[in-house]
């Protein structure tokens, strides 16, 4: 998951907003009782070791100063230009009296108070079911790419068990009359066996043929059948029958055995 470019869930974000404007409320109750408690007129901002109803032009103490002139609570009176700096100048209405009466008396910070924990409480729920939802995709996740990891080493494990097999036992060499009567016979074997150390320890018998065929080009069907039994008999190969017989696209090159048509070999 990458968490560099996921937003934040929504109720986070509920409670992030809650907390902003708490403290833009904040600033301008603050702003406003330094206003009322010296009547005149004051800085908007503070400007160097100068005071004023503001701490900074950006951030949070911006946005409560734009939104005190904005609700008539503060009014400019004049500007003044020092460089390229331009200084606000503004003084306390009416309006604002009664703001701190219903923002900051008792009652009013309870009330406040009150609706702040209702919203947060709301909130908390969704962020936690957000949470739990993204924790559960995660599991997910982890859990197929274990499933993943388990199979590519459970392949390797299997390769590496028939390379073992091939160094402890190699392919013997075919001996006695097999060899003239199946001149293909070893060729097979070593082709099966390159098959297996690839993880592929079946084979179908139409795709053996073809891979016998390339250098032997004047074998026949029959010819390949009868080697087939004879390598099956001297118990250098084993057969099996297709799962789906309705499945061989090529049935011609399977082979009977026991009254069984068998469609695929292996070492």
């Amino acid at each position: 998951m990458d968490t560099a470019t996921t937003p934040p869930p929504a109720g986070l974000r509920e409670l992030e907003s809650t907390s902003e404007k708490a403290k833009q409320s904040e600033l301008m109750l603050d702003a406003l009782k330094a206003a009322l408690a010296t009547p005149g007129d004051h800085r908007l901002f503070r400007w160097g070791k100068l005071t004023g109803l503001f701490p900074s032009r950006v951030g949070p103490s911006a946005a409560a100063a734009q939104r005190a002139i904005r609700e008539g609570l503060l009014e400019s009176v004049r500007t003044e230009t020092r460089g390229k700096l331009v200084v606000e100048w503004v003084r306390a209405t009416s309006r604002a009296v009664e703001y701190l009466h219903e923002h900051d008396s008792p009652a009013a910070v309870l009330r406040e108070l009150r609706d702040v924990i209702g919203t947060t409480r709301q909130g908390v729920p969704i962020w936690m079911t957000q949470a739990r939802d993204e924790a559960a995709q995660l599991a997910l996740r982890f859990e197929h790419m274990s499933r993943e990891m388990l199979r590519r080493l459970d392949d390797l494990a299997d390769r590496v068990e028939i390379a073992l097999r091939k160094v402890d036992h190699p392919t013997p060499t075919l001996r006695g009359a097999l060899p003239e009567l199946v001149p293909w016979a070893q060729e097979a074997i070593r082709y099966l066996d390159q098959r297996a150390t690839g993880g592929h320890t079946w084979c179908r018998l139409n795709e053996l043929f073809f891979a016998i065929h390339e250098t032997h080009p004047g074998l026949s069907v029959p010819d390949f059948h009868d080697g087939v039994r004879r390598l099956y008999e001297g118990g250098h190969v084993k057969l099996m029958p297709p799962a789906d017989p309705e499945a061989i696209r090529e049935p011609e090159y399977a082979v009977e055995i026991h009254g069984q048509m068998m469609w695929v070999i292996g070492r």
